[in-house]
């Protein structure tokens, strides 16, 4: 069940990548995945500790799975966003962007989360944008879903600041990568909070290359920044993100 009021999205989400996947992960060091119960607890107490919003994918592994299963009964409580494009199996990423394939990931991502809506579902884009967003029916295809109600926000996690800029024409949300190694979607960023239009971003550490807090207040002084999107499986790593990014954007 959806809040009964709509929710804005915080400052820091949590990426959910790590929760399911430890394959193909780009990360300097590798981990183990959680056991199921140890992905429980941690998915309780980010939301006991004010975390209102959650990324996962397809492309997850057993993240989608593990959400539905472990915090359904508190769906009130967080945004939720999703992915289409991309799955993952036997070590590989797999792409189709076909009305089919994008019809069959939201239904079996409602299904996995166990959820009646979507709060944001985005493109998961391996970097070739612009062809996506022009020669595919993705966009056409998710915005028949945002008109049924079953997704009520859509988007682009994307590569490239062109395709973001493609997107704005119709996207409620972009997803891009934005840290101190990487500035080249700072105008397009500017660009979408100016029209409205919610600004997330992924890899804010540089996949863990970064020093976590001057990364974190680095992300959290751009004023066009909605959220950033941390992954991490240890709950005082989300906790601190908080309070650095806290103390960042009332400077």
């Amino acid at each position: 069940m959806l809040p009964d009021q709509p929710l804005s999205w915080p400052f820091i989400s949590f990426g959910a990548f790590k929760l399911g996947r430890n394959e193909g992960a780009k990360y300097p060091q590798g981990y183990d995945l959680p056991d199921d119960a140890a992905a429980g607890r941690l998915l309780n107490e980010l939301l006991d500790h004010g975390c209102q919003a959650i990324d996962t994918a397809p492309a997850y592994g057993l993240s989608e799975e593990r959400i539905g299963r472990h915090l359904a009964h508190r769906r009130k409580e967080f945004l939720l966003s999703t992915k289409v494009g991309e799955s993952f199996a036997a070590g590989v990423s797999t792409y189709d962007f076909s009305q089919k394939a994008v019809e069959r990931s939201i239904e079996q991502s409602l299904r996995r989360l166990q959820t009646e809506a979507l709060d944001l579902v985005l493109i998961h884009s391996p970097g070739n944008d612009e062809e996506l967003l022009t020669q595919t029916p993705v966009v056409e295809t998710l915005c028949r879903f945002r008109k049924r109600g079953d997704v009520l926000r859509i988007g682009l996690s994307g590569k490239t600041p062109a395709g973001a800029k493609l997107a704005l024409g119709w996207a409620d949300a972009l997803m891009v990568e934005f840290h101190q190694q990487n500035v080249s979607h700072l105008d397009v960023m500017r660009e979408a909070h100016e029209a409205g239009v919610i600004v997330l971003v992924k890899k804010g550490l540089a996949s863990g290359q970064l020093d976590p807090q001057l990364a974190v207040e680095f992300v959290a002084r751009e004023k066009s920044v909605s959220s950033l999107v941390l992954g991490t499986l240890k709950l005082e790593n989300f906790i601190s993100a908080q309070r650095w990014a806290s103390h960042s954007r009332a400077t």
